[in-house]
């Protein structure tokens, strides 16, 4: 519920009315009705930092061929339906037909820019400004390298590759062609994370001494995408620490503004394995499994009934249950299969801990078994302290005992608000665009150096796991 939504519900929402005697009442009231204090304020004035709008300053259309129309294309590519004026799509590359034809269609590719395997896009001369990578993890690497060799600006899907070398490799490639490369680390870009960067530094929590940062995956996503899904193999994509954290890792990397000097890593893969298979589990959730309505990872429940992560699919109607069971029940596809019996290998949780070049701590949880997503972030400072959930977060003064509030809600933002990841899916769009039209990758919060130091830091911290070792970063 909302600050209005709430005010609303006690039939007291009044211009420039003071609610019950003042802010304790509402916090009072808040109480009483299971909202938190916070989500009842207004964002302060100390912390109301100017939200960017979405719509790119750029002088003509950027041009753009989206290499892999999935979930994430089909994402990045949605921007040019909100500002046909700033992009438009030019080129579509995947190797499903469904998803190929049906971006082409959307935004009128002509047939000869519609492409199957990525390589098909560069047997052709240049015929766009810019590319964005959002093929599989394994499939990155390739079309960002021959991308930049063509002399095409670059929006990759992180994790940038499978391998420290082939992520120092790319950032080579944009140095030596001169290319403009954003990895998508959106979280950065969102009014949120900004909003708490420009807390740490104009100051309000005095010298940045530690942070502690928590990502929790969600029970179901895990299963999902981890245990089932696209990720599940360390090998074949990349280590969780970067399919899926390197978000965090990046905005670590970010908020401390210095190299990491030294990583320590632990965790393992302990539940999601045969041993732990209750009595009598068949191999897949629709054969007839005794403990299908008490699984908290069943397949039925996460597809069928709860309607997450159709993306997955190519459904005709995603209302359809009969269809969703259908898919699932399928031999052959992987996301109607028991956890327990995958042949999958990430960690469920992982936690590490960094030291940086000015002695700055920070220390990192990945977790699985949480019934939310959305990271918990405390930043520890001199003179003051913040604590933040991943929608709102709080500042608490030490002397004055005060507490200011950053509660932006992206619903009151109108451009920003179907934009994913906290708004931040949409705002490295622009910002890349107008990184591309004015050929200056300061118009991004991070170029390709920074991006693939905080990769090399997942890589390192996987080394630590595996090694039981203190790894160095810094070399």
């Amino acid at each position: 519920m909302n600050r209005k939504d709430f005010l609303r519900s006690l039939g007291v929402l009044t211009a420039g009315a003071t609610f019950l005697g003042g802010e304790e009442s509402m916090k009072a009231a808040g109480k009483a009705m299971g909202v938190t204090a916070e989500s009842l304020m207004p964002t302060d004035p100390e912390v109301d930092f100017p939200v960017k709008g979405l719509k790119a300053s750029v002088r003509k259309p950027v041009t753009v061929v989206i290499i892999g129309a999935g979930n994430r294309g089909r994402t990045y590519s949605g921007y040019a339906k909100m500002f046909p004026e700033c992009m438009q799509i030019v080129g579509v590359s995947d190797i499903r037909e469904s998803r190929k034809n049906a971006m082409g269609d959307r935004f009128n590719v002509p047939e000869e820019h519609r492409f199957g395997d990525w390589s098909e896009v560069f047997k052709v001369p240049k015929f766009a400004d810019a590319v964005v990578v959002s093929t599989p993890d394994d499939t990155h690497y390739g079309p960002a390298m021959k991308a930049l060799e063509m002399g095409y600006n670059v929006l990759l899907e992180k994790p940038v590759a499978q391998s420290e070398k082939e992520c120092t490799d790319i950032a080579a490639q944009a140095h030596k062609y001169g290319g403009v490369v954003a990895v998508c680390h959106v979280l950065r870009y969102s009014p949120y994370f900004r909003a708490m960067y420009q807390a740490i530094h104009t100051g309000m929590i005095g010298k940045l001494i530690s942070i502690q940062h928590m990502e929790p995956i969600e029970c179901r996503h895990m299963a999902h995408s981890y245990v089932r899904g696209n990720w599940r193999d360390s090998e074949k994509t990349t280590p969780i620490i970067l399919a899926k954290s390197c978000h965090d890792l990046d905005i670590l990397r970010w908020f401390v503004g210095k190299p990491c000097k030294s990583i320590v890593a632990d965790g393992s893969l302990t539940w999601f394995k045969k041993e732990n298979a209750p009595e009598g589990a068949p191999l897949r959730c629709t054969d007839g499994c005794p403990h299908e309505k008490t699984c908290p990872f069943s397949a039925i429940d996460i597809y069928v009934k709860r309607k997450q992560h159709l993306g997955v699919f190519d459904l005709k109607d995603s209302r359809d249950e009969k269809e969703i069971m259908s898919k699932i029940s399928d031999p052959n596809n992987e996301w109607g299969r028991c956890v327990y019996h995958c042949d999958n290998n990430q960690p469920d949780h992982f936690v590490s801990e960094m030291v940086f070049e000015d002695g700055t701590t920070a220390s990192f949880s990945m977790e699985a078994f949480t019934p939310f997503g959305g990271r918990r972030t405390r930043v520890m400072g001199t003179t003051g302290y913040i604590e933040g959930n991943g929608s709102e977060f709080t500042v608490y003064e030490f002397r004055s005992d005060k507490k200011i509030v950053w509660n932006k809600k992206l619903s009151e933002i109108p451009e920003y608000k179907n934009s994913g990841h906290g708004g931040g899916d949409m705002a490295l769009v622009c910002d890349f665009l107008e990184a591309v039209d004015s050929h200056d990758e300061s118009k991004l919060t991070s170029n390709i150096d920074a991006s693939i130091e905080s990769h090399v830091m997942g890589f390192r911290a996987e080394k630590s796991r595996l090694s039981k070792k203190k790894v160095d970063v810094s070399k």
